[in-house]
């Protein structure tokens, strides 16, 4: 066994120096090689190669124990116990096979000590943070708030340091957070959020990126990031974002939650830090229909909610910019009980987009526009890249898409009528957080088109974890959401509707 030996030792010495090509070299090539750890399984030589690419090199750690056991003349299984210098215990179990006299690591899983917080995730938690009522409907459940809601003694960050640095703390709650609280529900935390929630992507370039556990090493999606990965590592029941143009949406179609962005204006915005008011929307993210029932019934006005027929549309040319895959599964959901469902045109998706963005950035830029030119630097590349387009829209820009959007609102009410559209949720599944620029923004940009009708509409937009697709160096499936928009205030209608295709 000391060839074996010297083989775990010098993958030690590779991993310790971030040594890709000689880590590469002692995992077994091939299709069938596994590494696993609590983020989930990866398959297949090249996607743990591209892994590691993009990790940045392991935690540093001390090897105390290791433990072989031989089965067969040419595998045996090596167990490691760790000590990060972080503190805690690991472990790693390895599987190692001789391949023409060479020892190589057939498969890998690794255990780490857990954080008892994760600061990609959270910003600040309490046990609870805040306490709801004793006794109401949302006893027993915990909420991620995503920073940008008011919390009385508390300070708003919007996922900034230097924003953070200079909030003053609240001095009331907002209507939002004080509805759960009211409800029953336990403020644990909160969490965090893209750059003044200007992304869907989920990363931030100050506290980093939130894991998202259906996709190991995925991104969340934002820019509710925060809330979607506390409430799918079970950190949290609920999580309370918002939606300006798929923040909700899209990361409950990364991570395979329920999601709703409640109908423009049902939900006070008030004490809410703003981006584009004409599109803010709060919402919810849940594991289940029944936290997300509960979250919108002790929010929304009842008087205001109104019934929804099950009569279901589509349109084609939104579909067409999500990926094939997506469009396979939504295509063969579509078509799963050969229900008759109409077809629909909203005409040039592209030009709906094009006044979508264009009120959308130059609210956002009236919105932050002076502490961004007071604190330059202050953001990443890409939201930074944002505002500077939106710092360009002119006021006669503005006023013309202002009057495009009137128009717009005319004629997704004239296609839709009280009819649901079905779309995509997003355009792919989780794209990988070793993913390029140029391939975040195509799949921002398809993305985009198909939640900007709920936006430009101000109707509600549900996600219901119903779509699947193959994901590569996985062996589970990918999750993407089956988005519902509705009429307005029919947003508690929405969630029986997705229940009954849910049954279905």
């Amino acid at each position: 066994m000391s060839e074996l030996l010297q083989a775990f030792w010098e993958y030690e010495r590779a991993l310790m120096a971030n040594d890709l090509v000689a880590l590469d070299a002692l995992f077994a090539p091939g299709a069938d090689t596994v590494r696993g750890d609590a983020a989930g399984i990866l398959i297949g030589h090249d996607a743990i190669s591209d892994f590691r690419k993009g990790r940045g090199g392991a935690g540093k750690r001390e090897i105390l124990h290791v433990e072989v056991r031989e089965l067969g003349d040419d595998a045996a299984l090596v167990i490691a116990v760790t000590a990060p210098l972080t503190g805690g215990r690991g472990q790693q179990t390895q599987l190692w096979q001789r391949i023409d006299s060479t020892w190589l690591v057939a498969a890998a899983h690794v255990s780490l000590p857990a954080p008892a917080v994760n600061p990609t995730v959270w910003r600040i938690v309490g046990t609870p943070l805040v306490a709801g009522i004793e006794s109401g409907l949302l006893s027993g459940e915990t909420v991620a708030v995503k920073d940008l809601f008011d919390i009385e003694g508390l300070p708003v960050g919007a996922g900034i340091p230097a924003y953070l640095a200079e909030s003053a703390p609240a001095t009331g709650t907002a209507p939002a957070v004080a509805a759960l609280l009211a409800a029953g529900a336990d403020i644990t935390g909160i969490a965090r959020t893209d750059e003044f929630a200007y992304s869907i992507a989920g990363r931030n370039s100050h506290y980093g990126t939130p894991p998202n556990v259906a996709v190991p090493g995925g991104v969340p999606g934002g820019s509710s990031s925060g809330p979607a990965s506390a409430v799918a590592l079970g950190q949290a029941s609920i999580g309370l974002g918002t939606d300006t143009a798929g923040s909700i949406r899209v990361p409950a179609s990364y991570q395979g939650l329920w999601g709703l962005r409640t109908t423009h204006g049902a939900v006070s915005a008030d004490r809410l830090l703003p981006l584009a008011p004409t599109f803010d929307a709060v919402g919810w993210l849940t594991r289940t229909a029944r936290e997300l029932r509960g979250a919108a019934e002790a929010t929304l006005d009842p008087a205001r909610q109104v019934a929804v027929a099950p009569e279901f549309v589509v349109a084609p040319g939104l579909t067409a910019h999500a990926e094939p895959d997506v469009r396979a599964a939504f295509d063969a959901f579509r078509h799963f009980d050969e229900a008759d469902v109409d077809e629909v045109d909203f005409g040039d998706i592209d030009e709906l987009f094009l006044t979508f963005r264009t009120v959308q950035a130059a609210e956002a830029w009236r919105t932050h526009g002076e502490w961004i030119t007071a604190h330059p630097g202050a953001l990443a590349d890409d939201v930074a890249a944002r505002f500077e387009f939106a710092s360009t829209i002119t006021s006669r820009q503005e006023a013309e898409g202002r009057v495009a959007l009137a128009a717009a609102r005319i004629r997704i009410a004239e296609v839709l009528g009280d009819r649901v559209l079905l779309v995509p949720s997003a355009s792919s599944i989780a794209p990988s957080i070793f993913a390029d620029a140029d391939l975040i923004e195509r799949t921002r940009q398809g993305t985009l088109r198909l939640t900007c009708i709920a936006g430009l509409s101000g109707r509600p937009a549900l996600s219901v974890p119903l779509l699947a697709v193959p994901q590569p160096g996985s062996p589970l499936p990918a999750p993407v959401g089956l988005c519902l928009v509705g009429p307005r205030f029919g947003d508690l209608a929405l969630i029986d509707l997705a229940e009954q295709l849910q049954r279905e």
